[in-house]
């Protein structure tokens, strides 16, 4: 039924009609002579209410009027401009900065380092580089403290890793990846993030809810896309140096060359330590595991902008090594010590070559190709885990109109190929799968330019595991009023769950592990199956001649397959296919406001109903809060003549109450966790456009799980867990670092 009523939405609405319509883009010229495309120009005609403005690349798209032929593009900074249009060719326009005999310019109006647009369909949040700073961001994983779309966990207290989560489910079902490539998935799924440096991303794309049918059928609860810098826009040096009270020293360096007007290259280095030994528990354990590690990014960048040509090759090579458990020099037993070793070694390269039509610029085609070779070893105690996992991924995609540009689409197909070896040594078992799928895909785009827009898309997938099957997409835009939009969504998802590389907090507790299987196809599991419902309303407002906006988001992720983590009893785990009812439910209410020109309020509240049938009842999800409250105050100074000035950022995090699985060592919490409260703060000095030095601190209000391990005295016992981590497992976290630019 829900596949009728997707088509019959998507031939109502796929009737084309012609319309006179203006493309273009606008940008201007550099001191360093480089064309640098202009977001944000208002673009209208004279004398009338009739306007665009330009997108991330310049381009915009205008309907043509009867009353004049006067375009004006104005944007602060620059001269305004008017034109006369002669005809409907494509239009690029290069505007001229402002020259004035001022001696000081004075910047009135700082832009949003989280930006949410009218005008987009989907539900998107992009999150530049700018934000990133206003925390350590050490690596992607511990980059959206300061955003509330995104939830932050630790996943275990031996290993330390944070884990995200989005409308309240946990990573695997969010689609992450690099530049519109799928990347942290299967082997790489629960380190993969912090695998990632901050300070070599560009900005990060998060939309809720289903994606586009573009880059799969995998994603259920939402994407996470990772733009990393680009050598013809960077700065040519960039210097990165970071220390924190635990130990931790990391080292970031990139370097970008021209080498001529068409190519340019970038390498980008990161370095990573941790030697110290911390216990401030006195559980026997590290509350940190020591470590070291390097990354390696080598990147190319071509353009032809006379033949449309634009292509990227690019190379990483990563090497990680973590030791983790008790600290021996402490064992007051004569025992042998409960340690942790996990060793990754991961190469990646991937090619992109795009193509533009100089003649007709909506015609585009573009090729992807990606391989990665991901190799953990690693024990646990007396238990080992080792996984290999080989992949290839392809992707071609042909953009086009249909009769004018209100009326787009993309259409291609792409092929993946993953080779899993695995080794569980808890019965001393091999895994050794392949997952082969080739899919096409269809996607429609409809644009008004004033109040409606729609994305439908349909992918066909044969995937050997899976089987051949449907994946419908759809998303509605309607925008009734200048800052009102409301949008709707809905689609479908399903993917195969790795269920050990994905749950490695399960080897790190002394549980006995039991699939209980049916025959199928992952683990004698079957393939995770999902519908994700979206319902968004942003309204825009001005107080005391201030801006801001409120936002509510209301999904449902449904689950018709679902592969249960039954940790409800005590010393066991299971894993078994869903039988029975599975959703998760996410409400979101977010203020966005300008208190000042300086001072900048984000706040958001979220409630969270995730339950799930598991073989002892229906029952919430663990460890998953009921509710969260999040406050984020940006505050900066004036800057002076010379570009120097303070900037400080403040964030409150409020955890509510989250259900434990049953633990004898966890009865006096009556079967839920405490409420907390964590403070964040990070003061920056930027003494000019090439160096700046921030100092913060994480969890300043020093809350502590009091007990992270459980029967740690006890590490070989079926009682010892170090995954049921509802809270911060170290204390106030200090730390101090520096930015060079040349």
């Amino acid at each position: 039924m829900r596949i009728k009523f997707f088509f019959i939405i998507f031939f109502i609405f796929f009737q084309s009609f012609s319309q006179d319509l203006i493309n273009g883009n606008v940008s201007y010229i550099n001191e360093n002579n480089q064309t640098i495309f202009l977001e944000g120009v208002n673009i209208f005609w004279k004398d009338s209410k009739v306007g665009v403005i330009s997108d991330k690349n310049g381009k915009f798209s205008i309907k043509r009027i009867d009353s004049t032929n006067k375009l004006v593009f104005k944007i602060l900074g620059f001269k305004e401009d008017i034109v006369e249009i002669k005809n409907l060719e494509f239009y690029s326009h290069k505007l001229s900065p402002e020259i004035d005999n001022l001696s000081e310019v004075i910047v009135s109006k700082r832009k949003n380092t989280i930006q949410k647009s009218y005008f987009k369909t989907q539900n998107i949040v992009n999150v530049s580089s700018e934000e990133l700073l206003k925390a350590a961001c050490c690596n992607v994983s511990e980059s959206f403290e300061t955003n509330p779309s995104i939830d932050v966990n630790f996943s275990n207290a031996v290993t330390g890793v944070k884990e995200v989560k989005m409308l309240g489910l946990e990573s695997p079902y969010l689609m992450i990846t690099e530049e519109n490539i799928p990347t942290i998935r299967g082997a790489s799924q629960v380190f993969g993030l912090s695998f990632i440096p901050g300070p070599w991303v560009e900005s990060m794309q998060i939309t809720k809810g289903t994606g586009s049918v573009v880059n799969g059928f995998e994603s259920i609860s939402g994407q996470i896309n990772i733009e990393l810098k680009k050598p013809i826009v960077d700065q040519p040096i960039f210097l990165n140096l970071f220390t924190s009270k635990m130990g931790r020293l990391e080292f970031n360096f990139l370097v970008n060359e021209k080498i001529n007007d068409k190519l340019t290259s970038s390498i980008f280095l990161h370095a990573d330590k941790n030697s110290s030994i911390h216990d401030d528990n006195n559980d026997g354990f590290l509350d940190h595991p020591t470590y070291k590690g390097y990354n390696f990014f080598n990147r190319w960048q071509y353009i032809d902008t006379e033949k449309g040509l634009v292509s990227f090759l690019s190379f990483k090579i990563m090497n990680n090594e973590k030791e983790a458990g008790e600290d021996v020099s402490s064992l007051l037993v004569k025992r042998m010590p409960w340690t942790s070793e996990i060793v990754t070694k991961r190469f990646d390269t991937n090619l992109k070559i795009g193509y533009v039509n100089p003649n007709i610029p909506y015609q585009t085609i573009g090729f992807q190709f990606a391989y990665s070779n991901h190799d953990q070893e690693s024990f646990f105690g007396l238990r080992n885990y080792n996984i290999e996992q080989k992949s290839f991924y392809s992707n071609l995609i042909y953009n086009s109109i249909i009769g004018n540009t209100m009326h787009k689409f993309k259409s291609g197909v792409n092929f993946s190929y993953d080779d899993f070896y695995e080794l569980v040594d808890i019965e001393k078992n091999i895994f050794d799968r392949i997952d082969r799928s080739i899919g096409a895909f269809f996607e429609y785009s409809y644009d008004d330019l004033e109040k409606i827009s729609m994305v439908l898309g349909l992918r066909y997938d044969i995937h050997n595991n899976i089987g051949s099957f449907l994946t419908p997409r759809f998303h509605l835009r309607y925008q009734p009023k200048e800052k009102s939009v409301i949008r709707f969504s809905f689609g479908s998802g399903r993917k195969s769950s790795n269920i050990y590389s994905e749950n490695q907090e399960i080897f790190s507790t002394g549980r006995k592990i039991f699939n209980k299987s049916k025959v199928g196809k992952f683990y004698g599991l079957d393939p995770e199956i999902a519908w994700n419902y979206g319902l968004s309303f942003r309204q825009g407002f001005s107080l005391f001649q201030n801006q801001g906006d409120i936002t509510l988001d209301y999904y449902v992720t449904d689950f018709k397959n679902q592969v249960v983590v039954d940790w409800e009893k005590q010393g066991e785990l299971y894993f078994y296919n869903l039988s029975g009812s599975s959703y998760s439910k996410s409400f979101q209410l977010e203020i966005d406001y300008e208190l000042t020109e300086n001072l900048k309020i984000k706040s958001a509240f979220k409630n969270f109903d995730v339950k799930k049938q598991y073989n002892s009842g229906f029952k919430e999800n663990p460890l998953t809060p009921k509710n969260r409250f999040f406050t984020n105050l940006d505050f900066s100074t004036k800057q002076n003549s010379i570009k120097s000035f303070w900037k400080f950022d403040f964030t409150y995090n409020v955890v509510g109450v989250q259900r434990l699985p049953d633990h004898t060592q966890q009865k006096s919490f009556n079967g839920y966790s405490p409420s907390y409260f964590m403070i964040n703060s990070q003061i920056t000095r930027i003494f000019s456009e090439k160096f700046e030095i921030y100092l913060g601190g994480e969890n300043l209000n020093n809350y502590k799980q009091e007990k992270p391990i459980l029967d740690s005295s006890n590490p070989f016992g079926i009682n010892f867990d170090s995954a049921l981590v509802y809270a911060p497992i170290q204390g106030s976290v200090f730390y101090i670092g520096l930015r060079l630019k040349l």
